[in-house]
């Protein structure tokens, strides 16, 4: 499945989710400069989040960047272009109903706090890891989360591959999420049978569960009659 828009409109400008995006594409500009010149791998070395770093920070240098902080950082990387176009994808059609339902200040937070999450549960499965984890995976599942019971019964179009065949359909919100979380965690469970993996399951997997147990508490007070549209 490959949604590509929804049916829930917004009663604002999406500010922080498009600036978001725009932020994560110009790092990914930057990304493509030091591909270029040889740069790339000791950039992601440096601001991308290494478990085994962030379990061993009391050996850090102290003149060196706060290892923590590239739980953050970490978030505004991408691989290619793939990786960078699902995620902003993903980031457009659900972020600006999320943005609206809680207002643009709790939205970085929830943004952020969701991600950072998501770093600790990948760091929980596999700590001793020294490959850095880069996107902004973990925080979008967060953002899944929240729309999946904020807006369970929207409408979303989707593209669906059907073994040779390929059609649009419009499914509820609700099949396109737990599909997508099932599909994460079916992964996520299959790599812990020692299997090596390169995407983060976990990451998705905590982000995801950061939003939907964090999604009440940030839209509390805030766009109620909007929220509850999301049902119709």
């Amino acid at each position: 499945m490959l949604p590509f828009k929804d049916n829930i409109p917004t009663e604002r400008f999406p500010l922080i989710t498009v600036v978001l995006i725009a932020v994560n594409i110009a790092v990914f500009l930057y990304e493509l400069s030091l591909e270029a010149v040889g740069r790339l791998d000791s950039f992601f070395l440096q601001y991308g989040m290494t478990p085994h770093d962030i379990t061993h920070a009391a050996l850090q240098d102290p003149r060196s960047l706060p290892i923590y902080l590239t739980l953050v950082t970490s978030m505004f990387l991408h691989g290619g272009w793939l990786h960078i176009g699902g995620n902003m994808l993903y980031l457009w059609i659900f972020g600006n109903n999320v943005e609206d339902s809680m207002g643009r200040f709790r939205f970085v937070v929830f943004y952020l706090f969701c991600g950072i999450l998501a770093g600790f549960a990948q760091i929980a499965i596999d700590a001793s890891s020294q490959v850095p984890n880069i996107g902004a995976s973990g925080a979008i599942a967060g953002v899944l989360g929240a729309y999946l019971l904020l807006f369970p019964r929207a409408k979303v179009t989707t593209l669906v591959f059907l073994v040779v065949f390929i059609t649009v359909v419009q499914l509820p919100a609700v099949i396109v999420l737990l599909f997508w979380f099932l599909f994460q965690l079916f992964y996520g469970l299959s790599g812990l049978s020692g299997s090596s993996q390169e995407v983060a399951y976990f990451a998705h997997i905590g982000g995801f569960v950061a939003g939907l147990l964090a999604i009440k508490l940030f839209t509390l007070g805030k766009h109620m009659v909007h929220i509850k549209r999301g049902y119709m």
